[in-house]
């Protein structure tokens, strides 16, 4: 087992990590910029290096300044996080050569997943269903307007180098295709360093369905199940629930396999997520994941299994069946909503100090934040504040409780999605388990109507 960690990222997904680490009794060190020295996790670690630079989103991407600082802490692995460096291939490769163990996939699997055609490629290869896509754009105009005219609109375009929802904007004609192909390319390129962009047939209302993968050195791999991230804001998760509400059981099950049985044919090592667009009880592959989801709580909670120290141990070259129990069982359902500090219906993010940061103590419920009252949320990063996990017996007991637990946070001192979470929680379509991702207009609507009748 490792020695000690260095964790490669801030906030809140540094704090996860770090309780992983603490309860394996593995030495942690963390970095950061200087906007985040008073965030928690930085006193939390065993040890703490500042970043230089003035820029602080930049002082966290730049990799020799990462690599000099795991170089100077001695450590012996290096953990991502999720978000930033976490799926760069270049970045893990790296480290490894510095002797160094990427706790992650391997550089060859964030290579292959984290450019989408190419990963579209290889899973189509190995028999994965497919959304309809293009290939990849070129620059020529006749040929990206062919490319919209084959597909048929209206049509998405996603840069190819990331996730995140950043840089998705949908098209429904030509001249529409034009101008979002050029705002994608640029968004992509300041986002992930890679322009790519490439096209996907725009699916109304679809279900958006992901699955847990857990893979060893060896290759072999299991699914742990599947969640529900049908509510977004902008292509972004809002609220992600396990297991997915009203889909045939038999159905979600023998997708699960098929994941598993083409992950363990690729070699695949390590964690990663699958996502899909699910409709009418088929399961449409979109993309892969090389890293730790920010909602892999709710997984956790439905299978008692901790990720993080599962991906640690994987890592370390433990085989599955030891990480993993013989069987792993589904016990009641999870919810975990998104708590941004931003405006709840224009979704405009709120910046500012937290002046009253309060949360319920409540049976069945988690928080994750990497904030503590007093800290500000800065204009630099995602504006999260917090995630807030309920798990119990059902859907609708988990419901109720998280409502229960939203109407007991107090937050002052900025704006935050709270009202919009409860209006969800209200929500007719949502309570049914109607989810999709065309939900959250409906829901804005109705916070609108709620406030101008007030």
């Amino acid at each position: 087992m490792f020695r000690k960690v260095l964790i490669a990222n801030r906030g809140a997904a540094a704090a996860r990590v770090l309780r992983a680490l603490k309860t394996m009794g593995i030495g942690s060190v963390v970095v950061y910029a200087e906007v985040d020295r008073e965030l928690p996790y930085v006193a939390a670690a065993d040890e703490a290096i500042l970043l230089p630079g003035e820029n602080p989103r930049a002082a966290y991407l730049d990799q020799q300044v990462l690599l000099d600082a795991l170089a100077h802490s001695g450590a012996d692995a290096l953990h991502p996080g999720y978000g930033f460096l976490s799926e760069h291939a270049g970045f893990a490769a790296r480290v490894e050569a510095a002797g160094v163990r990427f706790i992650g996939p391997a550089a060859r699997w964030l290579d292959a997943m984290g450019h989408k055609t190419k990963a579209r490629e290889l899973m189509a290869m190995h028999g994965m269903p497919m959304a309809p896509s293009s290939p990849l754009l070129g620059e020529d105009d006749a040929d990206i307007l062919a490319a919209g005219e084959a597909l048929g609109y209206p049509v998405l375009v996603k840069p190819a180098g990331g996730g995140g929802g950043i840089g998705m904007l949908p098209a429904h004609d030509g001249a529409g295709l034009l101008k979002a192909v050029a705002q994608a390319r640029q968004a992509a390129a300041r986002s992930f360093g890679c322009g790519d962009v490439y096209l996907e047939r725009l699916v109304a209302s679809p279900r958006h369905i992901e699955f847990q993968v857990l893979a060893d050195t060896a290759g072999r791999a299991a699914v742990l199940f599947e969640r529900d991230c049908s509510v977004q804001r902008r292509h972004q998760k809002i609220l992600e629930e396990a297991p997915a509400p009203g889909l045939p059981r038999a159905a979600v099950d023998a997708m699960a396999a098929r994941v598993a049985e083409v992950m363990q044919g690729l070699g695949y090592d390590n964690i990663g997520t699958v996502e899909t667009l699910a409709g009418g009880g088929a399961f449409d592959f979109l993309e892969m994941n090389t890293r730790l989801q920010v909602e892999h709580a709710v997984t956790e909670a439905i299978t008692g299994i901790d990720l993080v120290q599962a991906q640690i141990r994987l890592a370390a070259g433990e085989p599955l069946g030891a990480v993993l129990p013989e069987r792993v069982a589904l016990t009641g359902h999870a919810i975990e909503a998104r708590l941004y500090a931003e405006d709840p219906v224009r979704f405009l993010p709120s910046p500012g100090r937290l002046n009253v940061l309060r949360w319920p103590c409540r049976p069945g419920l988690r928080i994750e934040t990497g904030y503590a009252e007093g800290n500000v949320v800065t204009p630099h990063f995602d504006p999260m504040i917090a995630k807030l996990i309920v798990h119990a017996p059902s859907r609708e007991e988990a419901m109720d409780e998280l409502a229960r637990a939203l109407a007991e946070t107090r937050i002052e001192g900025v704006k935050t999605n709270i009202p919009f979470l409860q209006q969800l929680l209200r929500d007719a379509d949502f309570r049914a388990g109607r989810v999709h991702t065309g939900l959250t207009p409906q829901v804005v609507a109705a916070l609108k109507a709620v406030r101008a009748a007030a």
